[in-house]
């Protein structure tokens, strides 16, 4: 039996600050619109199934993980993904820069995710602890760090971003 036919539908939402648009089958996930619809190659495509976080993004905001959202939900939405995260001028987030400058990403491949997860985390709570940290990031997987780094480059930002000095905890 032939597969049936899948009437595209229109989208439009708000990604990074602008307005895009798109027609999509209904079944198209909102990673594989992001990737391949608007170029925004940022997102990771991990798991497929929640489980790494590799393609976090905010989404009206909320971190979600775009691997199993349906580009038809975003319909009206506002993203941000790690693209987004940047100065329009293109100077480092507090977040990017804390990566770089406490070494949070070795392979790179979970930093988009953990990224974008780290700001919805610090715009909710600027001042996190380290266990608020871990908690914030646990649905984010990195297979290379071993975490402290990250924690230790979430924390940096956190400082940046507030005026305060980053204070390296004794280990």
């Amino acid at each position: 039996m032939p597969s049936p036919i899948l009437k595209k539908m229109h989208v439009s939402m708000t990604v990074n600050g602008k307005a895009v648009e798109g027609l999509v089958e209904p079944r198209t996930l909102l990673i594989h619109f992001l990737r391949e619809g608007l170029g925004l190659t940022g997102p990771h495509i991990g798991c497929e199934t929640t489980h790494c976080g590799a393609c976090t993004v905010d989404l009206d905001g909320k971190s979600v993980k775009s691997c199993t959202v349906f580009a038809v939900q975003a319909d009206g939405a506002s993203i941000v993904t790690i693209e987004g995260v940047a100065a329009p001028d293109g100077t480092l987030h507090a977040l990017q820069e804390g990566f770089r400058e406490m070494h949070g990403l070795q392979c790179g491949f979970c930093t988009p995710g953990m990224i974008t997860r780290a700001w919805r985390l610090l715009q909710e709570n600027p001042n996190p602890s380290e266990d608020d940290i871990r908690t914030g990031i646990s649905g984010n997987l990195c297979r290379c760090t071993g975490y402290q780094n990250i924690v230790k480059a979430i924390q940096y930002a956190a400082a940046k971003i507030s005026g305060a000095q980053f204070k390296e905890a004794a280990e």
